[in-house]
């Protein structure tokens, strides 16, 4: 039996405190170039962080069943298996970043997975909370780590690892961090890199996917560094800060275009292809 913590909950505190810590100082020392707070956002960001871990809890034995069965099966299945010690535990933290930048972008790129994503860049400020804005259907994000699985990493170990990957990630929704050292820059994820990540301008759009470490996207060609000030948000914000909304609201606009098309190709285009994808004309699906 493998027992690791839950580094997600037991982070929480944290969490909230330097949360505190950030807007207090907005109140010390404000910046016009900075963004910082407002209420009904702050608020809207904290409702969607509780509503995740509600809805992780409600779905939590189903999906850890599946998970468990299928990541415990295959981990059977492998006729080697990968040591569970904290130096290999230090490999999984970076291989599952490998895979999460994949599943990042994939749901930048696939309209169903921008559907669970959008949630998190519906925010029109930066700041501590807007890391807690998460997804409340998070159904298929496993699918990225099946490779761990057939790897030999225990899947014990494949969630602590993913859990370090969230919780590294809280830090890096900041405007108050300017850009770092040049070799950290270089080699991790930064809020200076995050920033252009949340931006909704052109330049900036579907850019900076990794989580932990930006030389994926440097090395596949994603990466894009902050020259200009970051216009937060979606290039058509939502313009509410009803939790329901937020968090349903794609899925919503997808069903409607599911609904109102005349053929299977475009049924299956507004749910696969890209986000804002339209048929090529009228009459083309």
């Amino acid at each position: 039996m493998v027992d690791l913590p839950n580094v997600v909950l037991w982070s929480i505190p944290a969490f909230l405190l330097l949360l505190a810590l950030e807007a207090v100082s907005y109140r010390l020392r404000p910046d016009e170039d900075e963004r910082g707070f407002a209420g009904k956002d702050t608020a809207t960001s904290l409702a969607m962080g509780l509503g995740s871990l509600g809805w992780d809890l409600l779905w939590a034995f189903p999906i850890a069943l599946v998970n468990g069965l299928l990541f415990g099966w295959l981990y059977d299945l492998t006729p080697w298996t990968i040591p569970v010690t904290w130096q290999w535990i230090v490999v999984a933290v970076f291989v599952t970043d490998f895979f999460y930048y994949f599943s990042h972008r994939a749901h930048h790129r696939i309209g169903i997975l921008w559907a669970s994503h959008v949630a998190h860049h519906s925010s029109e400020y930066f700041n501590l909370s807007t890391a807690l804005r998460q997804t409340w259907t998070n159904f298929t994000g496993w699918i990225f780590y099946v490779p761990m699985a057939v790897l030999g990493f225990h899947p014990a170990v494949m969630a602590f690892s993913y859990g370090v990957n969230l919780v590294y990630q809280f830090w890096i929704h900041t405007e108050r961090i300017d850009k770092l050292p040049r070799p950290v820059e270089y080699v991790f994820n930064t809020p200076s890199h995050h920033r252009v990540h949340h931006g909704s301008q052109g330049s900036y759009l579907d850019r900076n996917y990794g989580g932990i470490i930006i030389l994926w996207d440097r090395l596949f060609g994603t990466f894009t560094p902050e020259t200009e000030r970051v216009v937060y948000g979606l290039t058509k914000n939502i313009g509410t800060f009803n939790p329901l909304r937020v968090a349903f609201q794609e899925y919503a606009s997808i069903a409607r275009n599911v609904v109102s098309a005349s053929s299977w190709r475009g049924r299956l285009g507004y749910v696969f292809a890209e986000p804002g994808w339209q048929p090529a004309a009228k009459g083309s699906e």
